[in-house]
């Protein structure tokens, strides 16, 4: 299997997909006003989601600084610098600080801490904290990868679904015949997740009962008011999951729902319909106030709710006030096998979280820096991610809802450097910087209404007997997942930065890769003149003009929202 780039490359070359690919339609700006914020014709025609519900409580106020009780791991035997594996010790740490009532803190030292076990987060209210994510601060290293040191059956399911559908990596002229890896996109060493909780779905009959709280009967897409069949096992306060299930087929109200009525592109493959029992929309929020049957979320529903497309509340567990923060995370300089067949060099995997944080952290030669999975209001931020060999993910996010992902820095080559994938919603990249292997990657499975914010991309153009184009969309993710996004997903001031392979003078073509319906891009430019080619035709303002006045989709409307 190639790489994604090299995969487009070849389409393009036989023709498969120049033919395809239609340019964005452009709108006037009028008096140079952004149309699809100022325009109410535009507004009401061309719907833009509100982002700005994503981070932590919301994106209202800052992360908390860590209080509580603090857990000097260094009084249980870690020493750093040392060259002396720590991981008996540093255990011994974390299960003090799980047996430790109220909030806590594990303090790491300044130094590097050899570790060659899994990290196990399994609580609320704890902060892991280094003392700088830097080498000169806290270097946690991890020698050995996951798949010689995990002996748990945590990931039995997802060993046994490869081998039944027996997923692999062929890549005949690499004479790579493989099953994928299970670290490929599960698994870390600083592992957060609840007990009893199950990060994501693989086999149907491993699913766990739904425990429904009460059924969804009516409410408006982009509203906060949903009224309910009853509110008996609803209480202010809960944070619960509102589920949309697909159980009428392939042509169901809910696919054009998330797709719309025909415009997708490409056809709609086949996980969305055979699974009427699992939610194919997953959105958590907070109760917020109960009034009769009326009940008031935390954030603005995903989908309206009606007899045609009903939705149901559901018990959700979870953790809250999980931080990661000051913490430079290492692996050796190991040789890379392969996309899907990663040894699992991948630092943290966050899953089960409401309410959390990841920042000020560093990446060394790791297979993913961030794996995210059945989460919501998390931040992420000040993230850099490093180290000479090909990588699969910088920061993941999938399965999750409201992510905001900020400040990220990629320096390294991961093959999906800013990957939005399977179920993620209302998640946001803002303020990344990508340096290498720049994709902004739309993995399919329902992911939609997500957004790329004031993102800036340097690339080295390619060409062909059209002339120099570049594949910043890509549609990867498998064909029964398909198309790559849902509607209103939104490229916001997209900076790309060409240091090869055109001319000044010359026109760059920016491609997507089958991408899916109701995009919204607004605002692109850089250092060349550009032209978009992105499946089906987005919403589209701004080709080649700055975005000055408006840089982050995000931070405008969280200062509307909050009148800031």
């Amino acid at each position: 299997m190639k790489t994604h780039q090299t995969l487009f490359q070849t389409l393009i070359l036989s023709g498969l997909v120049g033919a395809a690919c239609s340019p964005s339609v452009s709108h006037a700006n009028k008096d140079g006003k952004i149309q699809i914020l100022t325009n109410p014709d535009v507004m009401t025609a061309e719907r833009l989601p509100d982002f700005s519900y994503a981070g932590y409580n919301h994106g209202v106020g800052e992360i908390p600084m860590a209080k509580g009780k603090v857990i000097d791991v260094t009084e249980f035997g870690v020493t750093a610098d040392d060259e002396i594996d720590d991981s008996k010790a540093m255990l011994k740490a974390l299960d003090a600080a799980h047996k430790t009532k109220g909030a806590v803190i594990v303090q790491l030292p300044k130094g590097r801490v050899i570790i060659s076990d899994i990290l196990r987060i399994q609580r609320s209210d704890i902060v892991l904290r280094g003392a700088g994510s830097s080498l000169d601060g806290t270097d946690l290293h991890f020698p050995r990868p996951l798949q010689m040191i995990d002996k748990t059956d945590y990931l039995d399911e997802i060993r046994e679904y490869l081998k039944k559908y027996d997923k692999r990596q062929r890549e005949e002229d690499k004479n790579i015949d493989e099953l994928f890896s299970e670290y490929s996109w599960t698994g870390g060493f600083i592992w957060i997740q609840k007990e009893g909780t199950r990060a994501a779905a693989y086999l149907e009959e491993k699913d766990p009962a739904i425990t429904v709280l009460s059924e969804a009967t009516l409410g408006t897409a982009g509203a906060r008011k949903v009224e309910v069949s009853n509110t008996e096992d609803l209480n202010v306060g809960d944070v619960v999951e509102l589920q949309w299930l697909n159980r009428e087929g392939e042509g169901g109200p809910l696919l054009k729902e998330i797709y719309g009525d025909g415009d997708t592109g490409k056809k709609i493959g086949s996980h969305h319909w055979t699974f009427p029992e699992r939610p194919l929309v997953r959105q958590k929020t907070e109760i917020l106030a109960i009034s009769g049957n009326t009940v008031t979320i935390s954030d603005p529903l995903l989908h309206k709710i009606s007899d045609e497309i009903p939705a149901q509340f559901a018990k959700w567990d979870h953790l809250t006030n999980v931080g990661i923060e000051d913490i430079h995370i290492s692996f050796p300089a190991s040789p890379y096998f392969g996309h899907h067949l990663e040894r699992g060099y991948n630092g943290i995997y966050l899953t089960s979280v409401f309410d959390g944080w990841v920042r000020d952290v560093t990446f060394l030669n790791a297979d993913t820096g961030i794996l995210s999975y059945n989460s919501a209001n998390v931040t992420i931020s000040d993230i850099t991610t490093n180290g000479d060999r090909r990588a699969h993910y910088s920061v993941h996010a999938g399965n999750v809802h409201n992510f905001l992902i900020e400040n990220l820095t990629v320096n390294n080559s991961p093959i999906h450097s800013l990957s939005l994938n399977t179920q993620s919603t209302k998640t946001v990249f803002k303020n990344a910087i990508v340096n290498e292997a720049s994709v902004l990657d739309q993995h399919a499975g329902a992911n939609h209404q997500n957004l790329f914010d004031n993102i800036t991309l340097n690339v080295d153009a390619l060409r062909d007997k059209n002339g120099p184009y570049y594949p910043i969309w890509d549609g990867s993710g498998a064909g029964y997942w398909q198309p790559g996004h849902g509607r209103f997903n939104t490229t916001w001031n997209l900076k790309v930065n060409i240091r090869s392979g055109a001319d000044r003078n010359e026109v760059v073509t920016l491609r997507g890769l089958e991408e899916g319906p109701s995009a919204r891009l607004v605002g692109v430019s850089g250092n060349r003149e550009f032209d978009v080619a992105y499946v089906p035709a987005p919403y589209s303002e701004r080709i080649n003009v700055s975005m000055e006045d408006v840089p982050s989709l995000y931070d405008y409307q969280l200062a509307k929202r909050t009148q800031r």
